[in-house]
């Protein structure tokens, strides 16, 4: 089948009886991306019969679906038309969260040898986190953890090589090329850097999850002092704004 967008053509791959994978592109850029959860919201809104469940990542959508309801043939077309013309997106606007950081210490233990590997001080890699404008890419790996693109190159490392068995609800870390805020006590291999008061996950809270793929972040520093202050507020919310992003960051900005 013959589909026309701005992108290579879409690939359909099985996976497993029942789901399908719609493949969009290769690598992780903001265009792609965007490309991807435009699709996610064309499947919803087309209510095609048989859908259980999407997973759109950084490239791809992963659909999960009741065969007994919808065979894959008839689906994967109907998936490949509605991924045609998917063309370059106008610019949106976007939330950007200020999110707050204590970092270093005890609150960003890894701080110091991030800062070593890079060959800065701790506050030049304070400061670069602080001025980076990242994406939320996608949500996974536990409920809410947001994959954020956008981290300066000079800071891109391996993740670590022994990962920690448990790191605390709302570190500020990363592995790679990727940020991450992570939304419970985890195990990690990120590199910690600080933590936020603020809870992206939270099911008391409606939704529970703060962030959503598309979303921007701004960290911010704060004190041991303030990030105490802020973490026994019931309820707290970081600060957001909605933001349009300039085209050209729309266009390929590799994270």
């Amino acid at each position: 089948m013959s589909v026309t967008t701005s992108f290579p053509a879409p690939v359909l791959r099985a996976a497993g009886d029942s789901a399908l994978i719609v493949e969009l592109g290769d690598g992780i850029a903001q265009d792609l991306n965007a490309a991807v959860h435009r699709l996610d919201r064309r499947i919803a809104d087309a209510g095609l019969p048989g859908i259980v469940e999407t997973v759109p990542t950084y490239r791809s959508i992963l659909v999960q679906f009741d065969p007994a309801v919808m065979a894959a043939e008839p689906l994967g077309q109907a998936l490949l038309d509605l991924a045609a013309e998917l063309t370059q997106a106008a610019a949106e606007p976007q939330l950007r969260w200020i999110v707050p950081v204590c970092f270093g210490g005890a609150h960003g233990e890894d701080l110091d040898d991030v800062a070593r590997r890079s060959g800065l001080s701790a506050e030049e890699v304070v400061r670069l986190h602080c001025t980076a404008d990242y994406r939320v890419y996608m949500l996974g790996f536990s409920p809410g953890f947001a994959y954020l693109g956008g981290l300066p190159e000079v800071l891109h490392q391996p993740r670590r090589e022994n990962p920690r068995m448990v790191t605390p609800a709302g570190s500020v870390m990363q592995g790679g090329a990727q940020a991450a805020i992570s939304p419970i006590a985890m195990p990690s291999g990120w590199h910690l850097l600080g933590r936020t008061p603020a809870k992206t996950f939270d099911l008391k809270r409606e939704p529970p999850f703060l962030l959503a793929p598309g979303d921007r972040i701004r960290f911010t520093a704060i004190s041991a002092a303030e990030f105490d202050r802020l973490e026994g507020l019931s309820g707290y919310l970081p600060d957001c704004e909605t933001v349009t992003a300039p085209a050209a960051l729309l266009q390929g900005a590799a994270a």
